[in-house]
């Protein structure tokens, strides 16, 4: 499968890469072994965060496991200042078990004073920046959810790569990403499913594929079923109009108000698995699982109608969702048809 340079980068990337967001999800072994499958598929480019729990010790033990075999690796930190980037970047080092970062990202900026202050004075970046004329780190970059950062953050010269949501569901950044690979700056999309929210999973590759807008994009992936129709897309052509039609129409039914299950709106002051509480109502709402939503969605600890709209979810989530009013809505589709317990 034929290799592209991300940006100005010098990587030789496979379009298709790896998100290290789903490896939580699974044991150590099964990662190991995931991993491999990658290789062993050409995929070479990994991306995980420090944020990402034992997503990376997964990842470094693997590669370790697998004869520390030729792979580009990124990954990310949710500090802003020097003293913590430096503290999370050497546990970085450390847990993927490399001398060498091939891309060091700042992860989710998610304000222009967040951006100020990375970039100002006793900031991250000109810590590393320090770390990256030493040798250490051989390219920085940024992801972010919105739109307006996104721009900021290709216009000032300052990055190798920007990351981005992008899907049939999301193309906000559409044009940016067209302007940022004008300037040689490489093209990272994630969520290229919306995390897991997209219906046509088969189609939703070929859509960004063949957009022209991505140098690579980072599904996450938690088994070898999921690698194997992702690799089996990349063989396929540009979408028909008939699977226009049906992304188009999924895209109309589901709307603005949709929750993607990034997980940055956990943890919930009481224990509601806000996502997983969110994906059961999609599953009876849109996809007609109304029994099996119901069955599933009754043993929950913590369900939808125990929601005391504190809005800590809220101040988190990156796409700015009505997380309360989402919840109350979820609360009348759900709850309110549960059977009563005595």
């Amino acid at each position: 499968m034929r290799k592209i340079q991300l940006g100005t980068t010098g990587m030789e990337v496979l379009p298709l890469g790896l998100g290290g967001i789903p490896l939580q999800r699974i044991e150590e072994k099964q990662a190991i072994d995931l991993i491999g499958d990658c290789l062993e598929m050409g995929i070479n480019f990994i991306d995980t965060a420090r944020g990402y729990t034992v997503s990376e010790g997964f990842i470094g033990n693997a590669l370790k496991e697998l004869g520390n075999p030729d792979i580009y690796l990124a990954t990310k930190s949710m500090q802003r200042s020097e003293v913590g980037i430096k503290e999370e970047m050497e546990m970085s080092f450390s847990l993927l078990k490399r001398d060498k970062i091939d891309l060091y990202q700042f992860h989710n900026v998610r304000s222009f004073e967040e951006f100020d202050i990375l970039t100002g004075p006793g900031g991250g970046y000109d810590y590393c920046k320090k770390v990256q004329n030493e040798g250490r780190i051989a390219h920085l970059g940024l992801s972010t959810h919105r739109v307006d950062i996104l721009e900021r953050a290709i216009e000032s010269g300052l990055f190798a790569t920007v990351q981005f949501p992008m899907n049939y569901m999301e193309s906000q950044g559409e044009a940016l990403l067209r302007r940022a690979k004008e300037k040689g700056i490489g093209t990272i999309i994630m969520k290229p499913f919306a995390g897991g929210a997209l219906r046509h999973k088969d189609l939703a590759l070929r859509y960004l594929l063949h957009g022209g807008v991505g140098d690579v994009i980072i599904p996450g992936i938690d088994g070898p079923q999921q690698l194997r129709m992702n690799l089996e897309q990349m063989q396929l052509g540009p979408l028909s109009t008939q699977e226009r039609q049906l992304i188009k129409e999924e895209a109309d039914e589901l709307g603005e108000h949709f929750c993607r299950r990034c997980g940055y709106c956990m943890p919930c002051s009481l224990g509601i698995d806000i996502p997983t509480v969110f994906l059961m109502e999609g599953y009876y709402s849109r996809y007609h699982l109304e029994e099996w939503a119901l069955e599933r969605y009754g043993a929950f600890d913590k369900k939808a109608a125990d929601c005391i709209a504190c809005g800590l979810c809220e101040s988190r989530c990156p796409y700015d969702l009505p997380i309360i009013s989402m919840m109350e809505n979820t609360k009348k589709v759900l709850d309110e048809k549960l059977p009563l317990k005595f």
